[in-house]
């Protein structure tokens, strides 16, 4: 059970105070970890890239090893030393069977058995909203609903997700996972109004992952302060965190415009949006919404 914490209060003195762990960021190169690197830049004592893409020009803290994470061997030894990991590497869209497998979801593995053989007993792992994304839009979504992927990529999050759970039991590894709603530069449709998150409050939920004594296997969802009302983020909440900014503050004009659609029964039903819509019949089909709380 996590314990709140008071309103305005930070368990991890994330807004205050710098790190003192050594991370390893895998996917530093790509979109969100170059984000996320200029949001954590003097906030963490040290962090170690691992891509396979050159991540450009590193701060004084940062450090480069090309590293492909379905290479285990490889990503053991590129992990020796650090204190957790910050798991961003996959491929961030859909793609074909084995490439999911062989990225997202063997990677995700590969983390996991590093961290274990490495003796590293913490990760952020960066999941995704897809993960629920075939709940209608008028739904109110918390983590300990059932999974609803609305694709491979989703599933692929699952499979993420439940594996934290798996090494945590087994091996006592911590996961934070983040239910990434839209990290882009900003908002710039009606979705994203609902799902962005800003660089600094990602870097904000990344820094509770690494520091926060109550992580075991959880998960939160991770989005800036929203009128919309799709995801129950109380966990996130009682971990102490204080979205800093609004995502309609940082909305593109086309943010408040419809935008046209092949299948809106599809992209405008479900909160995948069009992610919901890749490979659909357009058949929108309705399945009951079971709960189990006490």
């Amino acid at each position: 059970m996590i314990s709140p914490v008071p309103a305005g209060g930070s368990v991890t003195g994330a807004e205050s105070a710098m790190s003192a762990k050594s991370i390893v960021l895998t996917g530093g190169a790509g979109n969100v970890g170059r984000v996320l690197r200029r949001a954590l830049a003097g906030r963490i004592k040290a962090v170690r890239i691992l891509d396979i893409v050159d991540p450009g020009p590193l701060a004084e803290h940062e450090s480069w090893v090309s590293v492909d994470i379905t290479d285990l061997a490889a990503l053991t030894a590129a992990v020796e030393g650090a204190d957790a990991i910050v798991h961003f590497a996959g491929y961030p869209n859909e793609r074909a069977a084995e490439d999911m497998l062989r990225v997202n979801v063997l990677g995700t593995h590969n983390v996991y058995e590093a961290a274990l053989r490495a003796g590293i007993g913490r990760v952020v792992q960066a999941s995704s909203n897809h993960v629920t994304g075939f709940y209608p839009r008028d739904a109110r979504v918390g983590v300990e609903d059932q999974m609803r992927p609305d694709g491979l990529y989703g599933l692929s999050k699952c499979w993420g997700e439940l594996e934290a759970g798996v090494y945590f039991e087994k091996a006592g590894i911590r996961t934070l996972a983040i239910r990434i709603g839209n990290a882009g530069e900003r908002p710039f449709d009606a979705r994203g109004l609902a799902v962005w998150i800003s660089p600094r409050d990602l870097a904000q939920l990344v820094l509770i992952g690494l520091e926060h004594p109550g992580i075991d296997c959880t998960t939160v969802y991770g989005m800036s302060a929203t009128d919309a009302a799709w995801w129950d983020n109380s966990v996130a909440t009682a971990l102490g965190y204080r979205p800093q900014d609004r995502t309609v503050d940082f909305a593109a004009p086309e943010a408040f415009q419809d935008k046209p659609s092949d299948l809106p029964q599809v992209t405008d039903h479900f909160q995948g949006g069009w992610f919901s819509a890749q490979g659909h019949d357009g058949t929108v089909r309705r399945r009951r919404v079971w709960r189990n709380r006490s």
